[in-house]
């Protein structure tokens, strides 16, 4: 159990919500203490590969290597794949595709809409989302005349 935090004055305006600022203070505080360990790590894991990189080939331009990107771990806080699809949804005069909101997720979130194997993940996501969203009620399937499947919001 966390102990209470005593920054927080006796008889001060608004405690719970002094008390709830000052937990995510401490919170975001130890977040970035431990993401400075970890990129104090890194940075002498980086030296090291540096030394051993020059004992091959010591005339070698380290400053040349280009940084690999790395993926982000979440690519979405929760409840940001809904939201951005029940938006597209409401904003839409008629029934919109799931390719058609993956389309519009990709661009909202700035994705590489050219990256067809970031695109095919995010429309099972959107798909996904699309399931869920039916079952509370919040949307509905409409077919098109071609048979492809469209979603509007539920009335």
């Amino acid at each position: 159990m966390e102990m209470p935090n005593c920054v927080v004055p006796t008889g001060a305006d608004q405690p719970n919500v002094l008390h709830a600022l000052t937990r995510k203070h401490a919170e975001i505080s130890g977040k970035i203490g431990h993401a400075r360990l970890v990129l104090r790590q890194l940075a002498v894991e980086l030296e090291h590969i540096d030394a051993t990189i020059r004992i091959f080939n010591p005339a070698i331009d380290i400053g040349a290597i280009r940084a690999k990107t790395v993926p982000l771990r979440d690519p979405a806080h929760k409840g940001e794949i809904a939201r951005i699809v029940i938006d597209t949804l409401r904003e839409a005069d008629d029934p919109v595709t799931p390719r058609a909101i993956t389309e519009r997720l990709m661009e909202v979130r700035c994705l590489n809409g050219a990256d067809r194997e970031l695109f095919d993940v995010m429309l099972k996501r959107v798909r996904a989302c699309l399931r869920a969203q039916r079952m509370r009620g919040m949307v509905q399937p409409v077919a098109f005349a071609d048979r492809t499947q469209g979603w509007e919001i539920a009335e």
